[in-house]
């Protein structure tokens, strides 16, 4: 039996990439220490129907019907703070897309020293989908990380385990 989920606003979807694209992004998460798994995008709900996403000409807003058929793992937003982090999601359109940043990441994750990395990972004018929605949380306040990270320092791995975990919560 399948169970529909109707996401509401602030919610963080996270979906399959196939293909030649995800199959690199699975490896740039594997190098990241959040494993080989499935769900390498992520988007952030504005409402019931529509999503922000990062893209490679920039962030921009979508219909969720995109994604139809599609497995979707859901990280709910907390209800008290939803309007103000789907207002922060629908404020980042036209981010551009930086395939540097999983350079980035992974040098931090490998203990690489090179300067202004920290600078470079948090610095939000420019984005992959998973630091996009986790800036967008933040700026909303909504903290998705307790685990003293580097602002910024998030892949859709790191918002995969910590969707399943929100799903082990009654």
């Amino acid at each position: 039996m399948t169970t529909v989920v109707t996401p509401g606003p602030g919610w963080i979807g996270l979906v399959r990439i196939h293909g030649a694209a995800g199959i690199g992004i699975r490896a740039a998460q594997w190098l990241n220490g959040d494993g080989y798994a499935d769900f390498e995008h992520a988007f952030g709900m504005v409402d019931a129907e529509t999503l922000i996403e990062a893209e490679p000409g920039g962030s921009r807003l979508r219909p969720l019907s995109q994604y139809g058929g599609e497995s979707i793992m859901w990280l709910r937003c907390p209800g008290h703070l939803a309007q103000a982090v789907a207002a922060q999601f629908r404020g980042m359109v036209g981010i551009p897309y930086s395939f540097l940043d999983y350079d980035a990441l992974a040098l931090h994750r490998l203990h690489i020293p090179a300067p202004g990395l920290r600078a470079y990972i948090r610095d939000s004018g420019h984005a992959i989908c998973s630091q996009l929605v986790d800036e967008g949380a933040r700026r909303g306040g909504w903290q998705l990380f307790d685990d003293q990270r580097w602002e910024g320092y998030c892949t859709p791995g790191a918002l995969r385990k910590l969707a399943a975990k929100q799903k082990e919560q009654p």
